[in-house]
């Protein structure tokens, strides 16, 4: 099979859009995930390691149940499990220790990192969620949000999506959506939407 990547034409390009990251909407997920696993807390905080890879699942319900990305983001197969690769640069940029430019928000303004310790500095904007996304990202949040690491590791590291990847490479998009219980199905809706959906 091709990459999505190498697809030409409208097809290529309807497939591709779903996984253009959306950086607003990224921090809000941030903020999001971490002000709902701090609640959950005894410790009111949350473990960098638990809200990325609720941002994984969540990502991955959402495309399976709608038809679309939250926050398009790329994952990698880091040694720890799928990691979204803005995401973590985001909390690197807010813990002090990454170079990473994001013109259209400052994440250090809406989160507090120290070490793998995440706390917010305010409340996520609702503006940019819809209830689809609060659906699914809840969901994921109730699942691992506080989860032991070796269990989540071990949940993570059984997606097949992850499996199939190069350590410390790009999942594959192609990947991504076929690890879906339903992939087949999604792939064929992802290939005929109308261009103009792409985003929605």
């Amino acid at each position: 099979m091709n990459s999505f990547s190498d697809l030409d034409g409208e097809e290529g390009i309807r497939i591709k859009n779903i996984f253009q990251f959306d950086q607003a909407k990224g921090l809000e997920i941030l903020v999001y995930i971490t002000q709902k696993i701090s609640a959950l807390s005894l410790e009111k905080k949350a473990d960098l390691y638990n809200v990325l890879k609720c941002a994984f699942f969540a990502e991955k319900m959402h495309l399976g149940e709608y038809g679309r990305m939250i926050c398009g983001d790329n994952y990698v197969a880091m040694a720890h499990g799928p990691v979204p690769s803005h995401l973590y640069d985001m909390v690197k940029l807010s813990r002090g220790d990454g170079d990473f430019a994001f013109y259209e928000v400052n994440p250090s303004s809406a989160l507090e990192v120290s070490g793998n310790a995440l706390k917010t500095k305010r409340n996520y904007d609702d503006s940019y969620l819809s209830e689809s996304d609060k659906e699914c990202l809840d969901k994921a949040i109730s699942l691992y949000g506080l989860m032991p690491f070796s269990e989540l590791k071990k949940k993570s590291h059984a997606d097949p999506s992850y499996k199939t990847a190069m350590r410390n490479g790009t999942i594959s998009l192609e990947d991504f959506v076929m690890s879906l219980p339903n992939g087949e199905e999604v792939m064929d809706y992802l290939k005929t939407r109308p261009v103009s959906a792409a985003k929605l």
